[in-house]
């Protein structure tokens, strides 16, 4: 199957720049033109304001998949054109290209691995290392893992501060992208703030930031925690299982699926991530194989209520589990 799957994704691999370049104008310059109607909508009716949000955050997540593909290599052939378009899509979208690509790299490398967890993904814990925490771990987790602080507080906390600091881990790259994207945020937000004023940019940018990050980490994390979705320990661990079972096809309107850059067909993009966005639905159209269940919207939403991985039942669970495991023994 190894064989076979790697022959029959190749084909896919190969970018139409073309349609790259297309797809970064009929991105970015609708994102400006949005931007610039939300700064003179506020002299109108601050509601304007805000339903034109919707679509500026739209934009906004499709800006962050071009970044990403370009993290992958991509959206062209050039590796030096895949920077230069990962790097201003970086600054746009708040996100330190070399910091956030080295930690997505890892990702897709030990994605449902649970010897390899905690780079680049959202954290899960298994049902026994919660029981074994501390209290004050077990609270953390607990509000990491709440639907509110997962899918509205922390977001833009994330992209907004947290992105700005270097982490402990990083390396010399990873820490340089860390301080020239915030030298780059400084003159592009003191820009704006200098011709609109700052309570026009905030009000402006707020909305935008809330939204365009809630949906970016919602794709995130459904793409990898739903129900019937593949963890493993390293020694057992495989890397097709692991794309074709770990990670959903995300069913969504087309629309929706325009927005986010075919992201939704996150089991192909695992097992290639070399492919651009728009050959996804190709591939998966073209090879039955690949035609794996979709997890729709409705089904999706099951997922707010996963927490924990039973290693036992090999399933994600909820905290409502954990009363089955009050008089069971700790495995050694």
């Amino acid at each position: 199957m190894n064989v076979r799957w790697q022959t029959l994704i190749k084909p896919y691999q190969v970018p139409d720049t073309r349609r790259s370049i297309w797809q970064i104008a009929n991105t970015l310059i609708p994102y400006f033109v949005l931007w610039y109607l939300m700064i003179r909508s506020v002299e109108v009716s601050y509601a304007l304001t805000l339903l034109l949000a919707f679509p500026t955050a739209g934009f906004m997540v499709r800006t962050f998949i071009i970044f990403h593909d370009c993290g992958h290599n991509a959206l062209f052939k050039s590796k030096r054109a895949n920077q230069i378009v990962g790097i201003v899509t970086g600054i746009l979208t708040f996100t330190p290209w070399q910091r956030w690509w080295h930690d997505h790299a890892i990702h897709h490398a030990t994605a449902g691995d649970l010897d390899r967890r905690g780079t680049g993904d959202v954290y899960t814990m298994t049902v026994e290392e919660y029981l074994a925490s501390p209290w004050w771990k077990k609270v953390a987790y607990r509000i990491m893992r709440n639907p509110f602080f997962l899918l509205v507080v922390g977001p833009p906390l994330v992209f907004a501060v947290v992105q700005r600091f270097p982490a402990r881990k990083d390396g010399r790259r990873e820490r340089a992208s860390v301080w020239w994207t915030n030298l780059a945020l400084v003159l592009l937000i003191g820009g704006l703030v200098y011709l609109v004023g700052w309570r026009t940019y905030l009000m402006v940018q707020l909305p935008v930031l809330f939204l365009g990050t809630s949906v970016g980490v919602w794709l995130f994390y459904v793409q990898h925690n739903f129900e019937g979705t593949y963890w493993e320990r390293h020694a057992k661990w495989d890397f097709y299982r692991a794309a074709m079972e770990g990670s959903s096809f995300y069913k969504l309107p087309a629309l929706l699926q325009w927005f986010t850059g075919n992201i939704g067909f996150h089991h192909i993009h695992h097992l290639s991530p070399r492919i651009p966005n728009y050959n996804l639905p190709r591939a998966y159209r073209e090879n039955p194989v690949f035609q794996v269940k979709p997890l729709t919207i409705r089904e999706s939403l099951k997922s707010l209520r996963l927490r924990l991985w039973d290693e036992a039942e090999r399933r994600l669970v909820g905290w409502e589990a954990l009363k089955r495991y009050r008089h069971r023994p700790l495995a050694a």
